[in-house]
């Protein structure tokens, strides 16, 4: 390994001291750029195929500037409309009431947005954060990095006109500071917490003559409104670890497949990073990110998936009766803080708004828009509690994770920085460790303290939800404190459901339980998850493949490109069968519709029984069990489709035994039949001639299936009958990595970035890999300096500040 960083660092000195260094392909090559030296930040980007960037630089200043000119030059315009959303400047440029799309907050409107980010601006929350000594603050590394990729990203605005139409001769489109990056790492951070209540926060306020008197907070509501925003389909993903133990050289594999938006500031970008003698990852990062989020290096490799983890709290306030800002602790009075907050809009006017901020955090109440029903009554309020909102420590872990040359490194960083959010790790490594832990950051709620602090409705959330309603009135009923916690109020490491070893380590977005289904994890408080409850549908379907894996051993890179893309249906597996039988057996062939006609489903009932039970583009029957199955599922509650119910003895093959009695079967196939007929959609078509993305005016055929279906490859469509069926895709596998080692140096790994590198559609990048994807084809990594040397689509870019 030392010859190794060596070699890679005299190729780097050579790239930065003089062209002639280059190899003569890269410095001849069409495209090739260079700046002169006048002083300043400055990097090398190599670029090899599908336009992946190879940034090396000698610090982590110039590591971030050449980070942030790449992202740049490929999402200027995502990453501007990020900017302009954290620094509280939508309404100005986009007006008040227009939709935001949720990227970096929950905030239905640009408005509510502004309220938010604004208000978190004028109390210098991000400014505060940025000054905490390390480890409660950043690194002065990460410093770096931020103040690098500011200064890149304004370098390339300076450098280069912008093509994407989307923002080219924007206003909104201005150079940024590195408190507008930090202030985006504080979003994604608290995107679990306040950043899900941003119309709640920022809609609250006093009662007034018949809000005084409202009932009281619904509890059932209030269970249901968590459940829905933890199943939130823009937030998923599949990652599975396999040790040594089960593979053919003894070293570990590592499949990571996060289901993110395909669309908007959420979206990944990939590269690879280095500074020679100091750090080499490469992976996928998120935008605005100047470290590599999810990825790998010549050890060790890691993904994440959304954590079942409550990431905060709810606290009842018990108000003074004749103030409703005034509440009580311990019988003495405090004063709510009224958060006064002005935005910009549209033709120079301006908007005012108060928020109220207590001890606890901001008070929160129904915005009538789909967030938690509380009401802010005369006698009680609730506030929001969450730790994230004093988490400055995301990417302080994930340059830990890069820095990393084993899974006890990377568990290292998460003990060391406690900066996770809201996700689980997996990982694997060169040494045959595998490696799953649910290492985030969670107020600290035991379930003692929920049992001696709860209110009546806590009493309720808490067990069925894991949602913490505290008595606000009792000081001794606050979160308490680990003595391994780097953040107070928070868990320490010594809490975390964490699986070493294992033969597979495998999480699709369920609790901790059963991330080895032949060594379930239990004990943890209630807040982190469930243990003894029905799995999903993709997390039933994934344990039944990769325990499979597992035991047949032997296995390799080429095996995890095989789970990827099996598109397997587990609900067809379970279902398919039974509904066909159920069809055939109607009276007549006929079925009625929920309109009351009668509708002929004959043909259904042999293409239902063909489909093959995936999801690939040429399977027939698939559309057809999609769309009846999201309409059987609507009608029909969970608990009561299935004959043979769940068993905590059997978790992985129950509930099963589609119950097909049921009047809604015959009324959700019959309104199936007809839409597709009505559509025109032959019922045996192929999926891939109704499940596409349409790019630079042609149609790309999407493989891959519905959450609801349990698909690991999960594509979630936007459904137009006219324009051909499912003609977008919203969110659904997106980085994907598939990653061993071979004992050569450099990392095996295969990659895809399913919507591609660029959302320009004038870059050649822009729907590249979008095409791989629906070949189902990967992308080889070029890692080690040769391969990326040798690359036939060599282009080297040379950055300077000046």
């Amino acid at each position: 390994m030392r010859s190794h960083l060596r070699r890679l660092a005299v190729a780097a000195v050579a790239l930065f001291t003089a062209s002639s260094a280059l190899p003569a392909a890269a410095a001849t090559r069409p495209g090739h750029q260079e700046h002169p030296a006048h002083g300043g930040l400055s990097a090398v980007i190599r670029y090899t195929e599908y336009g992946i960037p190879h940034i090396v630089a000698r610090n982590y200043a110039d590591l971030g500037f050449g980070t942030g000119w790449a992202q740049a030059a490929d999402q200027v315009c995502t990453l501007a409309d990020g900017f302009v959303t954290v620094r509280g400047e939508r309404s100005r440029f986009f007006g008040p009431d227009a939709a935001t799309d949720q990227s970096l907050s929950s905030a239905s409107s640009n408005l509510s947005s502004d309220l938010y980010f604004r208000g978190v601006q004028q109390a210098g929350t991000v400014r505060k954060l940025m000054a905490a000594p390390a480890p409660l603050g950043p690194s002065g590394d990460v410093r770096d990095l931020m103040r690098g990729f500011a200064a890149g990203y304004d370098a390339r605005l300076r450098q280069n006109r912008i093509s994407d139409p989307a923002c080219r001769g924007a206003a909104w489109v201005r150079p940024v500071t590195t408190l507008d990056v930090a202030a985006r790492f504080y979003a994604i951070a608290v995107l679990g917490g306040q950043g899900g209540a941003v119309d709640d926060i920022t809609g609250a306020q006093p009662p007034t003559g018949a809000t005084a008197h409202a009932p009281g907070a619904d509890a059932r509501a209030l269970v249901r409104a968590v459940r829905a925003r933890t199943a939130d389909a823009d937030m998923g993903s599949n990652a599975v670890a396999f040790s040594g133990a089960t593979t053919a050289n003894g070293r570990g594999l590592l499949l990571g497949n996060p289901h993110y938006p395909w669309h908007g500031g959420r979206r990944f970008w990939q590269s690879q990073q280095t500074i020679p003698g100091e750090l080499d990852v490469a992976g996928g990062s998120l935008l605005g990110s100047p470290t590599i989020s999810i990825g790998y290096n010549a050890h060790v490799a890691w993904s994440h998936t959304v954590a079942t983890g409550v990431p905060y709290n709810l606290t009842r306030l018990t108000l003074d009766p004749s103030d409703p800002t005034v509440y009580l602790v311990d019988g003495r009075p405090e004063r709510m803080t009224g958060r006064t907050v002005t935005v910009p809009v549209e033709h120079g006017a301006q908007v005012t708004r108060t928020q109220w901020w207590t001890r606890y955090g901001p008070v929160v109440a129904d915005s009538g828009k789909g967030g938690p029903p509380l009401p802010w009554t005369a006698t009680t309020a609730y506030a929001l509690s969450d730790p994230n909102a004093a988490n400055m420590r995301f990417a302080d872990t994930s340059l830990g994770f890069g820095r990393a040359r084993s899974t006890a490194d990377v568990l290292a960083s998460l003990d060391r920085h406690q900066g996770l959010p809201w996700v689980n790790t997996i990982a694997a490594d060169s040494a045959g460790h595998s490696l799953y832990t649910q290492s985030q950051v969670l107020p600290r709620i035991t379930d003692e303290l929920a049992a001696r602090c709860s209110t009546d409705l806590g009493r309720v959330t808490y067990p069925q939800a894991g949602l913490a309603v505290l008595d606000g009135s009792r000081a001794d009923c606050a979160p308490g404190n680990d003595p391994d916690a780097v953040q107070p109020g928070t868990f320490g490491p010594a809490r975390m459901p964490t699986l070493r070893d294992a033969p597979y380590a495998e999480n699709s977005n369920n609790s901790a339980w059963l991330a080895n289904a032949d060594r379930p994890l239990t004990g943890y408080e209630r807040i982190f998850g469930d243990v003894g409850t029905a799995r999903s549908p993709r997390t039933r379907g994934a344990i039944e493949q990769v325990a499979a894996l597992a035991q047949r051993g032997g296995l390799t890179v080429r095996d995890l490109q095989n789970q990827e893309f099996t598109n397997r249906a587990p609900v067809g597996d379970l279902a398919a069968a039974d509904a066909a039988r159920a069809c055939a057996a109607l009276p007549g062939g006929t079925a009625t519709a929920s309109d009351g006609t009668k509708v002929d489903v004959g043909a259904a009932c042999p293409v239902l029984g063909a489909w093959d039970r995936t999801m690939n583009t040429g399977s027939r029957g698939a559309l057809l069990f999609d769309r009846f199955w999201r309409r059987l599922t609507a009608a029909v509650p969970a608990d009561r489709l299935w004959k043979v119910p769940f068993s905590a003895a059997d978790p992985v093959r129950t509930p099963n035994t589609l119950d097909t009695g049921a009047p809604a079967f015959a009324t959700a196939l019959a309104d199936t039949v007809r839409e597709l007929r009505t559509a025109g959609i032959a019922l045996d078509s192929p999926l891939g001639q109704h499940q596409f993305v349409v790019r630079d005016g042609a149609r790309i055929p999407v493989p891959g299936g519905s959450e609801r279906l349990g698909v690991w490859n999960k594509v979630e469509g936007v459904w137009n009958a006219a324009r051909g069926a499912y003609t977008e895709v919203t969110t659904g596998s997106s980085h994907i990595q598939a990653v061993g080692w071979d004992g050569s140096g450099c990392p095996v790994a295969r990659t895809l970035l399913t919507y591609s590198q660029s959302s320009n559609p004038h870059s050649p990048h822009f729907s590249d890999q979008t095409r791989l994807f629906s070949g189902e084809k990967w992308v080889t990594a070029r890692f080690c300096e040769r391969d990326v040397l040798s690359s036939p689509a060599l282009r080297v870019v040379r950055v300077r500040e000046h």
